[in-house]
C-alpha cells in the first residue's frame, strides 16, 4: 500500500513537471513570435525610412513615411496571424469534437483576437524605434545616424533575446540579426537613392 502510494506520489510530480514544462515551453514561444514581431518592425520601418530619406530630406516626409509603414505593418501582421490562428482554432475545435464526443474545451484553444493585437502591438513595438531616433533632429545626416545607431542597439538586444529564448548562441544570433538589419536599410537605401537620381 505504502508503496502505491509513493507511485502515485512519482506520477503526480512528473505530470506536474511535464505541464511546468509545457506551459514554460508555451510561453517562450509566444515571448519569441513577439521578439521576431518588434524585429519586423524595427527593421521594416527603419529601411522605409531610410528609403525614402534617400532621395527626401525632409524630417516630416521621413517621419509621415515611417509612420505609415508602422500603421500599415502593424494591420499587415495582426490581419495575417488573425487568420492563421483561426485556421488552427478552427482545426483544434473540430479534433475536440472528434475526441471527446462533441464536447470543446474553450480554455484550450488559442484566441485569435489576442495574437492579432499581440502581434500588431510588437511590430509597433520595434518600428516605433526609428521613428523616436528621428523625430527631434533636423540635421540629415545627424538623422540617418542617429536611425541607424538606434536600429543597431535595438537589433542587437532583439537577436540577444530571441537567442536566449531559443536557446541558441547568443553572438552568432545578435550578429545575424544585425548583418541583416544593416544589409535591409543599406540595400533600400543605394537602390532607392539610385531609381530616384535617375528617374526623379
Amino acid at each position: 500500500m505504502e508503496s502505491h502510494n509513493v507511485n502515485n506520489s512519482s506520477n503526480l510530480d512528473m505530470e506536474m513537471d511535464q505541464e511546468k514544462a509545457f506551459d514554460y515551453s508555451k510561453r517562450a514561444q509566444w515571448l519569441r513570435a513577439a521578439v521576431l514581431g518588434a524585429n519586423d518592425g524595427l527593421v521594416s520601418t527603419a529601411s522605409l525610412m531610410m528609403g525614402v530619406g534617400a532621395v527626401k530630406q525632409d524630417v516630416k516626409v521621413m517621419i509621415l513615411s515611417g509612420f505609415a509603414g508602422l500603421v500599415a505593418g502593424a494591420c499587415s501582421m495582426a490581419i495575417g496571424e488573425f487568420v492563421s490562428v483561426y485556421s488552427q482554432y478552427d482545426i483544434e475545435v473540430a479534433q475536440m469534437k472528434r475526441e471527446n464526443g462533441g464536447q470543446v474545451e474553450k480554455e484550450k484553444l488559442p484566441s485569435p483576437m489576442q495574437a492579432a493585437a499581440a502581434s500588431a502591438l510588437a511590430f509597433s513595438l520595434g518600428a516605433i524605434v526609428p521613428l523616436m531616433a528621428a523625430a527631434f533632429v533636423k540635421d540629415y545626416h545627424v538623422r540617418i545616424g542617429a536611425i541607424v545607431a538606434a536600429v543597431t542597439l535595438a537589433l542587437v538586444m532583439f537577436g540577444w533575446l530571441g537567442a536566449v529564448l531559443g536557446k541558441a548562441p547568443v553572438f552568432k544570433s545578435s550578429a545575424r540579426v544585425l548583418i541583416g538589419g544593416w544589409l535591409a536599410m543599406a540595400v533600400t537605401f543605394g537602390l532607392t537613392k539610385l531609381i530616384g537620381t535617375h528617374s526623379l
